[in-house]
């Protein structure tokens, strides 16, 4: 049989049943759209979280408090909750890491900030001048906090540009407007430029306030959250890694690395977990969303043993002109594979679209990829093949005799 002809009775076959061959295509077009959808989700999601993480500052280490571990155990504990780095570590690191270009402790914890008329929640970071330059942050209006402010125990304050939203509106002049945080007043200085996030991550959505204020006014206690640092160059990080870890074990009298009540980590790999968490979240979401292809493979598997017993005739016919069991096989093969192909590209159209909803309407991140289009195209064929062999050898096997007598 030549190709030619392969292809017109595809053609003829499936056109003869048309609202048949539509309902066994939907599991596919399902399977394929769903897919489509939650990969570029994930996609999105992650570039998303690479493009956030870039942006928090250029040579970055960040060194995060957690509890020691316990004997026996595998992990630590309390990580990044814990209360194990101080004030002290922070000005240590500053006089005795001779690679940092800049480092800044933060203490951050969330408050009800007030303002006239308005209040919202959101979190408050006790910093220092050195924050700008060390998570990379541009002032929109006014001015960051000075290290006069820093050793005045000033009682000021630096918006997000979601929080000046929040609190005095979009176009209403935000400097030199009064706040109350924790019941205590703060005036206002400074809005900072837009860097975009989101949850209790963004850094558009908080208050920034001198760390020593932080410590004695707010929250009373010496400890901070965590200590930026910023290496002089992308070749300096590892060792800045590597004198921080030594200073601290040293200070904490840890002889055992194994036993840090910190940990010390770069941008590399704060990256790699975010990584990891979204791709392990698309490929479950991903693999959910397969089962129903395994579905719609099952529907192309009846619906064509269906069609080889109401075609036993014609395959009948066909041997006894001539016909020979490749030609038969291939026949129905193809018909198997056409319905999958057909209803791939159905459901990448239909994954683009879910996809395009949720950016638009939902705001979720979402980008499709060649690999992802590919793989649908792939997995399609796949399941034509795979679900409609038994089918087509079935026809193939028929015997001619017995099926020009089949009624």
């Amino acid at each position: 049989m030549e190709i030619q002809d392969l292809f017109e009775e595809t053609y003829f076959a499936l056109s003869a049943n048309k609202v048949r061959s539509s309902l066994t295509m939907l599991g596919i077009v399902i399977g394929i759209g769903s897919v489509i959808a939650m990969v570029a989700i994930g996609s999105g999601a992650q570039g998303n979280i690479q493009a956030s993480i870039a942006s928090v500052g250029s040579n970055l280490v960040i060194v995060m408090p957690g509890a020691p571990r316990g004997v026996g155990t595998q992990v630590s504990s309390g990580r990044g909750n814990a209360q194990t780095l101080t004030q002290g570590d922070a000005d240590a690191v500053t006089a005795q890491v001779t690679l940092a270009k800049a480092v800044e402790p933060e203490l951050t914890k969330r408050y009800q900030i007030r303002a006239t008329g308005a209040n919202t929640n959101t979190q408050v970071i006790g910093t220092t001048s050195a924050y700008t330059e060390v998570r990379n942050f541009q002032m929109d209006q006014g001015v960051f906090l000075t290290d006069s402010d820093i050793s005045s125990m000033g009682r000021v304050a630096v918006l997000g540009p979601t929080t000046r939203d929040d609190l005095f509106g979009q176009d209403a002049s935000a400097i030199g407007q009064t706040i109350r945080i924790n019941n205590i007043q703060f005036r206002v200085i400074g809005i900072t430029k837009a860097k975009g996030g989101s949850g209790f991550s963004n850094p558009d959505d908080a208050v920034y306030v001198p760390i020593s204020t932080a410590q004695k006014l707010l929250a009373g206690t010496t400890f901070v959250s965590d200590i930026g640092i910023e290496a002089k160059d992308a070749g300096s990080i590892a060792a800045v890694q590597q004198q921080v870890t030594d200073l601290l074990l040293q200070r904490h009298n840890i002889a055992n690395v194994a036993q840090a009540d910190f940990q010390v980590l770069n941008q590399a790999d704060i990256l790699a977990t975010a990584s990891s968490v979204t791709n392990t979240f698309t490929t479950l979401l991903a693999a959910i969303a397969s089962i129903s292809l395994v579905v719609g493979g099952i529907g192309i598997m009846n619906m064509m043993l269906t069609t080889v017993t109401e075609r036993t005739r014609e395959i009948g016919l066909r041997k006894a002109i001539g016909a020979q069991r490749a030609d038969i096989s291939a026949q129905f093969l193809m018909e198997a594979i056409s319905l999958t192909f057909i209803g791939g590209i159905i459901g990448v159209v239909l994954g683009w679209f879910i996809s395009w909803i949720g950016q638009t309407f939902a705001g979720l991140p979402a980008q499709m990829t060649a690999s992802s289009v590919g793989l649908a195209f792939g997995v399609s064929a796949g399941i034509g093949i795979v679900f409609g062999y038994y089918p087509a050898r079935r026809a193939a096997r028929l015997n001619p005799i017995e099926a020009l007598r089949f009624e």
